[in-house]
């Protein structure tokens, strides 16, 4: 099958859904008052991008994001790589990360509130901390898997220091798993980015909770469907880059 035609089911997929939607409400087998109709739903975003709310909330809602992404990305890699490079480093940490680990981000709201206030450091905290145990656990398994022929290899070239290895075999190496455990993070952080905006602090959460109490379901599907776009194009551009990190790969 074509790509193309794989689209093209998809496309029809998706729009028989949404016919079964409507049909479903306008027949009455679903209750229209808690459901909304999807023919109503251009015209509430539409609404809402006009009043200012929607780039409001979206752009409160990309800042905390994109800060707890960074951070817990940037220190999963790192411990995880240094995880699976030093071996003292991992009997001392592994306890603590087997501790830590079950621990959802979720439970750490009321230390978020404590430590920070409501305020956004706190979403960024709370979805760093998710973020962080995907990359941790996709960069120490990349790392791990190396084939260790390829360090002796490298030692033969000259290169017997620990950092002329790590920058030139070990990360090269390990990068499709690295990258791998990126992409599984961003869409972590969106799982978790609504959940930590739900204590009152600014963002796609806090107005979803705003709707929902007052049954405004049709505002509610609209914000999912914001987080679900934002994701589908953080996903395709980093798709696109990915592949061009990964180029050299046959």
């Amino acid at each position: 099958m074509s790509r193309s035609q794989r689209t093209l089911l998809s496309l029809c997929g998706l729009a028989g859904f949404l016919a079964l939607w409507e049909l479903a409400l306008r027949s009455g087998l679903l209750p229209g008052s808690l459901v909304p109709l999807p023919s109503v739903i251009p015209g509430v975003l539409w609404a809402e991008i006009a009043d200012g709310i929607w780039l409001e909330v979206v752009t409160a809602s990309l800042s905390h994001y994109a800060a707890g992404v960074l951070i817990g990305s940037l220190l999963g890699i790192a411990v995880g790589v240094a995880a699976a490079l030093l071996p003292r480093f991992n009997a001392v940490h592994a306890w603590l990360a087997r501790l830590l680990r079950p621990i959802p981000p979720l439970a750490w709201i009321p230390f978020a509130i404590i430590w920070f206030g409501i305020n956004p450091s706190a979403a960024a905290f709370i979805i760093s901390i998710g973020v962080f145990w995907i990359n941790y656990f996709a960069s120490h398994s990349a790392v791990r898997s190396v084939d260790p022929g390829y360090d002796e290899v490298a030692r033969a070239f000259g290169h017997v220091g620990f950092l002329s290895r790590l920058t030139r075999v070990s990360l090269p190496a390990a990068a499709p798993g690295i990258l791998s455990g990126l992409r599984a993070g961003l869409g972590q952080g969106w799982m978790t980015v609504v959940a930590a905006e739900l204590f009152g602090i600014p963002g796609i959460g806090q107005r979803m909770m705003e709707a929902s109490s007052l049954l405004a379901t049709d505002i509610v599907v609209v914000y999912m469907l914001t987080i679900a776009g934002l994701y589908a194009l953080f996903d395709f551009l980093f798709v696109l880059l990915q592949r061009r990190l990964l180029r050299w790969q046959p």
